[in-house]
């Protein structure tokens, strides 16, 4: 039987979603504790690959189970063998044609970045950080030029796998609560480091070192080498994925970090 699962995990101790020799990934943990539950290896499929000390507030995967169970077994069973950065939210049987990354119609990113003079410390490793006044209206008028479908090569890592380059950007809002700035991106997928890059451009601007009309120039241009650096890891979120109504996944509405609309 097909399950799909919602994943939460506070990403700074592991070395991103996908598996590794080394077992500090975390789909590690989450198949190692599946296989004691379902008492067989399990592989698990991703909505979204999340990097190293990327977190994740509603990741979705599937699994084939080769035995049933009921799906308190695969929530509060599973997280029972799961390290306490990681929970299962929710588990649902699904038709075997259900594929949690092709069958996904949106992903939503959120990321949180502290805009103050002081570095963070209790917050460290849940946000990014950049020391210098920041100007929003620069940045909101930046953000604009990405909106909609477009080559995002110039924001995209060297070691992308992906086919192609374009992505339709739907949504790209920044909202400022008191020294944080909560920038939100919805696309139809995302490219290898396309939000932190995103980010790391959006702050160019936003700190006075590059015009607004950049962001429209890096499009044009496509070109990695004249884009910002990869910004910090730390304040990225994968904050949503969905789906058609026909999977009628539950718990699959857009989550929020921390309670802030």
């Amino acid at each position: 039987m097909r399950v799909a699962l919602g994943i939460e995990y506070e990403g700074s101790s592991y070395c991103g979603w996908q598996t590794q020799p080394g077992g500090c990934a975390v789909q590690d943990k989450v198949e190692a504790a599946l296989a004691q539950i379902a008492g067989a290896p399990v592989a698990t499929i991703c909505a979204g690959r999340t990097d190293t000390g990327v977190h994740a507030l509603a990741q979705v995967v599937h699994f084939d189970s080769p035995v049933e169970r009921p799906q308190s077994a695969w929530v509060r069973g599973v997280n029972a063998l799961l390290p306490s950065a990681i929970a299962v939210t929710w588990a649902q049987p699904v038709a075997e044609t259900f594929h949690a990354r092709f069958s996904a119609t949106a992903r939503h990113y959120r990321y949180v970045l502290l805009n103050h003079a002081v570095r963070p410390a209790a917050d460290h490793g849940r946000v990014g950080w950049f020391h210098a006044p920041l100007d929003v209206a620069r940045m909101r008028e930046a953000a604009a030029c990405l909106l909609g479908e477009h080559d995002f090569g110039a924001f995209r890592s060297s070691q992308c796998q992906a086919k192609s380059p374009v992505r339709k950007l739907t949504q790209l809002a920044i909202v400022a609560h008191g020294p944080y700035l909560l920038i939100d991106l919805s696309a139809n997928g995302f490219l290898h480091h396309m939000v932190r890059n995103i980010v790391g451009s959006l702050v160019y601007v936003g700190s006075g070192r590059q015009p607004p009309a950049w962001m429209q120039s890096l499009l044009a241009a496509r070109n990695r080498n004249e884009a910002a650096p990869t910004f910090d890891a730390a304040g990225l979120y994968l904050a949503g994925v969905d789906y058609d109504a026909e999977w009628q996944l539950p718990g699959n509405e857009r989550l929020q970090w921390p309670h802030w609309p």
